[in-house]
Order: C-alpha cells, then sequence, then structure tokens
C-alpha cells in the first residue's frame, strides 16, 4: 500500500485433555506463496543482519520493490542522458542487486515489482513527483537492463506498485470523471513486457495490476474541484478500464488479449477483523476475494486475458497502534494477521501471500496525505520503529487462527520455520485457569500446515515448536473468533 515516502526523488522494513482427532491441513493451500518484503530495512547498512532475522523468522521467499528513479542515470535531469538505456552496467543496482544475490543464494523466489518514481527526463511534465505519464518507450528500455540484469535472479515480474493510487501514478483522472490511470498503465505493462522479451525471456513471468484496495469508479470535479482528481480509482473499475471493457465486462474498444501470468492485488483492509466485507462492489479488501475472482472470470469469458489466471496478494499487513487511523491493538494485530492469511490459504485461486514489513514505519500523515506529496507511515510491521518485537515478532513464524462454530473449535496453523513434516504443541488456557496446558501434539503437512478439531473449551490457545536446532517458537495468546 502505501509506504513512508516523500514523492520526490531525493528522499529515496501438563496433561492431555479430551478433544477430537487432529488432522493434517487440506489440500487448499497446496502451492502457496508467502512473500515477505521488508522495504527500505532490506536496502540499508544492515542488509545482512535482516537476512539473518528473515531465516530465523521462515521467511522463504522475498518481494522487494524496485524504483527505476532510484538506479537510473541523472534522475533529476530534465534532459534524458545520452546513454545505452538497454544496458545494465549503466544503472546503479546499489542494495537491490546484493539483496537479489542473497536470495539467490538462499533459494528465495524474488518477485520484482519494478515501479515509480521515474527519472524526471522519462515524465510528460518534468514535475515532482515524477509518477507523470511515464514514457512507454523510455520504460521498455529500462524493463530490458532489469531483466538482462536480474533475469536469471528472479522468479515472478510486477510492474508498477499500486497504479490505481495517485501517490504512485498520475493522472488518475480525466477531466470528465473517467479514469485515466488504467489505460496509461496498460501501456506502461505492454512496454515492460515487450522490455523483458527484448532481454531475452521469451515467455516472462509478469503480473498484472498491483492495485490498492478501496477507490472510486468516477469522480465529479465540478463539485470537489481538483480534489477529485486525488483520489484513487476503485481497483475492479480500474482492471475494466486497463483491459479495455464496459461495466458489464464486454469489450469496449479495439484492445488485444493481453498475456500475464497472474493478477496482483494489495488486499489491505481497516482496522477491522480481515473477514469485513467492504462496501462498494469495485472494492477489494481481503474479506471480498470473491469480487476479485469473478471480475477476472469475466475477463476471461471477454477474451482480454487468460482463463483461470491465479489472485497474487503481493502486499498485505494489518496496521497497529501507534496508528490511530487505521491501526489495532498489537495483540489483535498478531491475531488479524493470521485471519488474513488462513483467508488466503482457503482460497485455491490465491497463488501467493505477503507479510509488509518487519519494521514499523515512523509516523506520517493522516491516509490519503501521500497524494498531495506528503508521506504516510505504515505499522505493519513485526518490530516498532525502534526495533522492540511486538507480538506480531513471535505469531508470524507459528501464526494460528482458532474458530468457533456451535459448541467446537477448529485451529489452524503453520510452522512457517519448519523445512518439512514437523509436529508442533497446542496448548489451551481454560476459563478462570492461570496456566496453559497441552491440548495436542499435532503433526503438520510437508509445508508445516496444520489444522485440528477440537469440543474443548477455552479462553486462550496458544503453539509451541522447537526446531531441530534447538530454537523454540511460542505464539502469544490467540482468543477464539
Amino acid at each position: 500500500m502505501l509506504r513512508l515516502r516523500s514523492l520526490t526523488i531525493s528522499l529515496l522494513v501438563c496433561a492431555a485433555t479430551a478433544l477430537t482427532a487432529g488432522s493434517t491441513a487440506a489440500s487448499a493451500s497446496r502451492g502457496q506463496t508467502t512473500y515477505f518484503e521488508a522495504g527500505a530495512t532490506l536496502l540499508g547498512a544492515n542488509q545482512p543482519k535482516v537476512f539473518a532475522q528473515m531465516q530465523t523468522l521462515g521467511v522463504k521467499a522475498l518481494r522487494i520493490e524496485l524504483s527505476w528513479a532510484s538506479v537510473a542515470p541523472s534522475p533529476l535531469s530534465a534532459a534524458k542522458p545520452s546513454f545505452d538505456a538497454t544496458n545494465p552496467a549503466l544503472y546503479g543496482w546499489g542494495a537491490y542487486a546484493s539483496a537479489i544475490a542473497q536470495a539467490k543464494a538462499l533459494g528465495w523466489p524474488v518477485l520484482l515489482t519494478v515501479t515509480s518514481p521515474v527519472p524526471r527526463w522519462a515524465t510528460s511534465n518534468h514535475k515532482a513527483p515524477y509518477i507523470t505519464r511515464p514514457d512507454q518507450r523510455d520504460f521498455q528500455e529500462f524493463m530490458t537492463a532489469v531483466g538482462r540484469q536480474f533475469g536469471a535472479q528472479v522468479s515472478v515480474f510486477s510492474i508498477w506498485n499500486e497504479p490505481n493510487h495517485p501517490a504512485f501514478l498520475l493522472p488518475q483522472w480525466n477531466s470528465n470523471g473517467t479514469p485515466a490511470s488504467p489505460r496509461i498503465y496498460r501501456g506502461l505493462y505492454q512496454a515492460g513486457y515487450a522490455g523483458l522479451q527484448a532481454a531475452g525471456l521469451t515467455h516472462p513471468k509478469v503480473l498484472f495490476g498491483e492495485t490498492a484496495p478501496t477507490g472510486f469508479a468516477t469522480v465529479n470535479r465540478r463539485r470537489e474541484g481538483s480534489r477529485a482528481l486525488l483520489h484513487d480509482v476503485a481497483p475492479l473499475a480500474f482492471l475494466r478500464s486497463a483491459l479495455c471493457l464496459n461495466n458489464r465486462y464486454r469489450p469496449a474498444g479495439s484492445c488485444g488479449k493481453l498475456q500475464m501470468s497472474g493478477y496482483a492485488h494489495h488486499a489491505y483492509t481497516k482496522a477491522v477483523s480481515p473477514k469485513y466485507v467492504s462496501p462498494g462492489a469495485d472494492n477489494v479488501t481481503i474479506g471480498a476475494l470473491s469480487r476479485l475472482s469473478s471480475a477476472l472470470n469475466k475477463a476471461a469469458s471477454a477474451h482480454a486475458i487468460p482463463s483461470g489466471l491465479p489472485i497474487y496478494l503481493t502486499e498485505f499487513g494489518v496496521q497497529s497502534f501507534p496508528n490511530r487511523e487505521l491501526g489495532v491493538p498489537v495483540s489483535t494485530q498478531a491475531e488479524y494477521d493470521a485471519i488474513a492469511e488462513k483467508i488466503a490459504w482457503g482460497n485455491s485461486r490465491v497463488a501467493a501471500f505477503s507479510q509488509y514489513l518487519l519494521k514499523d514505519d515512523p509516523l506520517g500523515g493522516k491516509p490519503g496525505s501521500s497524494a498531495a506529496g506528503g508521506s504516510v507511515g505504515f505499522q505493519t510491521g513485526l518490530e516498532y520503529v525502534s526495533g522492540k518485537a511486538k507480538p506480531l515478532y513471535t505469531a508470524w513464524p507459528v501464526p494460528l487462527v482458532v474458530t468457533k462454530t456451535g459448541h467446537r473449535y477448529s485451529l489452524w496453523g503453520l510452522v512457517r520455520p519448519a523445512a518439512g513434516k514437523t509436529k508442533v504443541t497446542v496448548l489451551v488456557r481454560k476459563k478462570g485457569s492461570s496456566a496453559y496446558r497441552t491440548l495436542k501434539t499435532v503433526s503438520t503437512d510437508s509445508r508445516g500446515y496444520w489444522t485440528l478439531g477440537s469440543s474443548v473449551k477455552g479462553q486462550y490457545w496458544r503453539v509451541m515448536w522447537k526446531s531441530p536446532q534447538g530454537r523454540t517458537y511460542e505464539g502469544p495468546p490467540v482468543h477464539a473468533n
């Protein structure tokens, strides 16, 4: 979603009790990948320490956002420098290169999202925040360089972060109140795809979308003035327009079918349970994923995209205090984060989930301030900005969800650091008791997932797992939901 980002290039993360038999996790997750995005923390001077931390947490796949402006020659010049823009040797890849190389050495798949801000010389107006109508030819040449530099190390490419948000791409709207950004993005996507092919990646794996979760289908400039032009475009309205479809998902123009390997989306929600379904048929939060599945099916029926396209939830996190606008208590953050992951795991259409961030951003402005050139801080991290651990730090390696249905409880969990099948101890604390006792020792599947059904009434549950190296992981207390 929105980073702590000033939109200028110069300011460029014990007794057993009666219960029903446990069962190994079902096949809902299948090959679902969980990406981790550490943000600016990964690209700083402590990169080796951050990688060591991520290994301990059980990270096995990495998402990195590559800002075009941060690596391009003369990014603040209005005139494009004279250089072969397809030559990767002429860019300053810096910490991006070392991070991608280290992930590759660890065997972690890398999702690389190439995004704004862009060099000043590649914009149509040469004005900050350098995100206005990026030149498609320039972007194609840049993506050729990206493909030549990282093609052998990156598993999946994605083009543009939240192109339906005015902090990342302008203009979002035409003067008549119809979306402008979808067609701009379509051109950038096609240019980027062609650039990767020119780099020698004949059939590159590329994601389309990377959309923010909410917005508007139309705006009224007469009523709101220039502020109307700084609204997000709702993700499904954006999808339809980018694919040249009308509101009924029927062709509205002569656009051809786009090739893509998946649709990327950021299914953030408000300071509510992830099960919350946001209003507005064109909005897609984590509790409303069926809207996106349905939209993709309709777009495929219109021959605008391949059929059966998987959904990649490439960025997600639950905001916590001290964010008073969108945050929840830190104990609730840990519970909500696990519930959201279980929602993704249970959806066979979802090929990837994600965690953003490792460390909180400093507090920024109120939601929406980045669209006006300010900055927004995200408090979705496992740590506070100080580096002190939140409950999510111990919860994320061993997430747990307890769901009550009638007089029974369904438990779902994951031992993320496990390298294969293992056993995890499930603990329960009954109401009025101050002590936990063993509910069951459960076997996981080969990916570390497990499920359990129980009739034992408890007030809190938690899990404990000991790694083969002797490290003990113990999650925080969890309520039934």
